[in-house]
């Protein structure tokens, strides 16, 4: 089908100090899956706002037309009135609510002020079973994982029959068959009509699942392809504005000398009494190594770092020796005193503080270098600072700029560089690329290679398999909260480690 159901014109944003969109053009198809990629800070998710009236017509320059017609969004719920649907990769769940009035809040089937909960559930099975999803209707939304809670917030956009959908990052928080059951529900409703603008950094998906992809760059458009016609190499340039030679540059710098050791690591498990996420494991780490760990979500990754590195403490047991030295790690504070810093997979929860700046935040966990006395050295806060947001790339107009006007992978920059301004030893990583573009991930992989160069050491959790082959020097695999495998680097193939991964 060739029918144009929505062009966007012209489009101009400015916020600030920066132009986010700047002349910006996009049209969609009937019963087409357009896909949009470029870097974090491309514009991309600025644009869809833009659509879904989340900024209103005042606030941006250019037109929206639908069906030839020129439109004028002031909110969310007047492009809902058009047939427009957003599912945000932030999930907006009412999590003391149920699966139903989750799904159809704003639409409970009923009368004169009651919900007619038998066509309510109704509805709801119907939902969940196009989703895949083995939930009860009724129960709370609190306790469900965030790939549960991102599949309801597409089948509540579904529900409402929308004629375009636009989905921003929707798998970051998905299992694999999790993204099977997402796929093959898109494609659906493509074959019905329903036209969708798809955003990923994971152009795998773009190439599985789109018709066309547009480009964008800096608030530009740059290209739109069919995806048939289009390699990924050219792609990756256009996204970028420059050739990515080697995405990987992964040298080995890895010394004899044990930097830490864990034993007897055991995690408890926060809501079921006497089980434990992690069971009496151990691991060591070498001088300049990257230590990979593989393993499916839920295994107990995550929780062993959080443990380590003393965020987890109440009924944790734990041995950690720092250079053949036993320590007591018993909080953050603890772990950043003994040379450890955490780049954390939760950064909006964790890693950073919205309101507080660039300059603000870098300099957080390094205060007592900075300091003269008790007052803070502010020429020499901004001229470290300032070098580790130029050696990182990180885009923002100033220092000054607040965390919460960046995009994510500038978010995930800055906390990097906080990290290294406090020059750790041992660096936690969790899943450090994730939901950032293929640029940024360059960026990162470089400065891995050469912090591990100086002699610092790596711990990388990651769930994203050719980054943990290409990165680890050494890859263990946790599974149901114990080590399966241990895998030297001629070893470490998507094979062995899902062999590993799902192991009993």
């Amino acid at each position: 089908m060739n029918e144009t159901v929505l062009e966007m014109r012209h489009v101009t944003k400015r916020f600030p100090g920066v132009i986010a969109l700047d002349d910006v053009n996009l049209d969609l198809r009937k019963g087409e899956i357009l896909g949009i990629c470029g870097e974090n800070g491309a514009g991309k998710s600025t644009l869809m706002k833009v659509l879904s009236g989340s900024f209103a017509s005042r606030e941006y320059e250019g037109e929206i037309v639908i069906d030839g017609k020129p439109q004028t969004f002031d909110n969310v719920a007047m492009a809902q009135s058009s047939g427009i649907e957003m599912v945000y990769q932030e999930m907006n769940m009412m999590l003391d609510s149920s699966v139903a009035e989750n799904l159809f809040v704003g639409n409970l089937p009923g009368r004169r002020g009651w919900v007619d909960y038998k066509t309510l559930y109704a509805n709801t099975r119907e939902l969940l079973k196009q989703a895949g999803l083995d939930l009860d209707p009724g129960e709370l939304v609190r306790p469900l994982n965030s790939g549960q809670m991102q599949m309801l917030s597409l089948m509540r956009a579904v529900a409402k029959k929308p004629r375009i959908l636009v989905l921003d990052e929707p798998t970051t928080a998905l299992t694999d068959s999790e993204v099977e059951i997402l796929m093959k529900l898109l494609g659906q409703l493509r074959d019905s009509g329903v036209s969708c603008i798809y955003i990923s950094h994971k152009l795998e998906e773009i190439y599985k699942l789109c018709d066309r992809v547009l480009v964008l760059r800096d608030g530009h458009t740059i290209s739109c392809y069919d995806i048939d016609k289009v390699v990924e190499a050219t792609l990756i340039e256009e996204m970028v504005g420059r050739k990515v030679e080697n995405l990987y540059p992964k040298t080995s710098h890895v010394c004899e000398e044990e930097v830490l050791r864990v034993e007897h690591l055991s995690v408890p498990h926060p809501n079921i009494r006497g089980k434990y996420i992690v069971e009496d494991i151990s691991f060591s780490l070498k001088k300049g190594e990257i230590l990979g760990i593989g393993g499916l979500v839920g295994a107990g990754r995550s929780e062993s770092l959080g443990a380590v590195f003393g965020q987890y403490t109440n009924h944790v047991k734990k041995e950690v020796y720092i250079e053949g030295q036993k320590v007591e790690i018993n909080s953050p504070k603890d772990a950043i005193a003994n040379g450890i810093g955490f780049v954390t997979e939760e950064r909006k929860r964790n890693g950073i503080i919205w309101m507080l700046s660039i300059r603000e935040n870098v300099a957080v966990a390094s205060l007592d270098k900075i300091t003269s006395g008790m007052f803070i050295d502010g020429k020499k806060e901004e001229e470290q600072v300032k070098e580790l947001s130029d050696k990182l790339r990180i885009k923002a107009p100033n220092l000054e700029t607040k965390l919460i006007q960046l995009s994510g992978g500038n978010q995930q920059k800055v906390i990097l560089a906080k990290w290294l301004l406090n020059n750790p030893k041992i660096l936690f990583m969790d899943e450090p690329t994730k939901g950032i573009d293929v640029g940024t991930k360059a960026d990162f992989y470089q400065l891995m290679s050469d912090l591990t160069k100086q002699g610092v050491s790596i711990v990388m959790v990651s769930s994203d398999m050719p980054e943990l082959i290409s990165m680890s020097d050494r890859c263990l695999v946790i599974s149901n909260g114990r080590i399966t495998a241990e895998l030297e680097k001629e070893q470490i193939n998507e094979i062995n480690v899902m062999r590993a991964a799902i192991a009993e």
